[in-house]
C-alpha cells in the first residue's frame, strides 16, 4: 500500500515515493547530484525519509523511468549524463556536421543488412517487392542513444553495402554522387518495449522519439525507414522564417 503525504496549502495528496523522487529530481536539477555521482543507497533513503524498502525503491524506479538515472545492480544508482544530442531539422542531411559542433562522435554498430521481402506500405512508396533491409544502433560518445530501422532500394544496398553497414546512410549515398532532394518526415512518441529497452539501454516504457522519414532523389523515393531515440538523450530543432511579400 503507497503512504500519503499532504503538502501544505493543497488539497491534493500524493504518494510518498513520488515526493521523495521529486526531492532527488530537485538535487539532480540543482546540481548537488552531479552526472555520475552515486545518488543514496536504499537503506540510505529508508532513513532520511522514515520509509520502506519498497518505497524507497520506487523512488528511484520513477528517476530511472525520466532519464534521469540509471541502475547498476550491485553498485546502485547513479546520475545520468543530462546533454542531449540536438539534430536540426532545417538540415536533416548534416548530422554528422551537427554533432562535431558539439562535440559528439557518432559510431554505427549494424544489427542486420539483408535482402528482404517489404511490406506492402513499404512496396507503395519504393515501388519495389525487395529492398535492403537494415538495422542500426547509433551511439554518440559511446553511449546507445538511436535505433535506425531503414529500407533502402536493392541495386543500392547491392552497390553500397559494405559503406552502409559502417557509416550513416544518407552520407554514404551522397558521397556516391546520389543527392537527396527531399524528406518527407512525421515525429511522433513512442516507449521501449523489452527489445528496445536492451539495445538503447533503458528501461521498459521509457520514453522515446520515432522520427519517420521517406528520402527522395530526382527519380522519386530510395530510402525509407525510421530512427527511434532516447528522449534523454536527444532531441529535435528547427528554423523557421517567414516569407513576407514585398510591394
Amino acid at each position: 500500500m503507497d503512504l500519503y503525504l499532504r503538502l501544505p496549502n493543497f488539497k491534493m495528496t500524493f504518494p510518498l515515493h513520488l515526493t521523495i523522487s521529486e526531492k532527488l529530481r530537485d538535487r539532480i536539477l540543482s546540481g548537488m547530484y552531479q552526472p555520475g555521482d552515486q545518488l543514496p543507497s536504499e537503506h540510505q533513503l529508508m532513513a532520511e525519509f522514515e520509509v520502506s524498502r519498497i518505497t524507497a525503491r520506487r523512488a528511484i524506479a520513477n528517476l530511472t523511468q525520466q532519464g534521469l538515472v540509471n541502475v547498476q545492480r550491485g553498485r546502485g544508482a547513479f546520475v545520468s549524463m543530462q546533454q542531449k544530442v540536438v539534430y536540426s531539422l532545417s538540415s536533416p542531411l548534416l548530422l554528422e556536421a551537427d554533432l562535431a559542433q558539439q562535440e559528439i562522435e557518432i559510431t554505427v554498430q549494424t544489427l542486420s543488412f539483408e535482402r528482404v521481402a517489404v511490406p506492402v506500405d513499404v512496396q507503395k512508396v519504393l515501388n519495389c517487392a525487395i529492398a535492403y533491409q537494415q538495422k542500426k544502433v547509433l551511439l554518440f560518445n559511446g553511449v546507445p542513444s538511436c535505433i535506425d530501422m531503414t529500407y533502402i532500394l536493392p541495386e543500392l544496398g547491392k552497390a553500397y553495402g559494405k559503406e552502409l553497414r559502417q557509416k550513416l546512410t544518407f552520407t554514404t549515398l551522397e558521397k556516391h554522387g546520389i543527392y537527396i532532394k527531399k524528406i518527407d518526415a512525421v515525429i511522433e512518441c513512442t516507449q521501449a518495449d523489452y527489445e528496445m529497452g536492451e539495445q538503447l539501454e533503458v528501461p521498459l516504457g521509457h520514453p522515446l522519439i520515432v522520427y519517420r522519414h521517406t528520402a527522395y532523389t530526382e527519380d522519386g523515393a530510395i530510402v525509407q525507414g525510421e530512427s527511434i531515440s532516447r528522449g534523454d538523450r536527444f532531441c529535435y530543432s528547427i528554423q523557421i522564417e517567414r516569407m513576407i511579400a514585398r510591394c
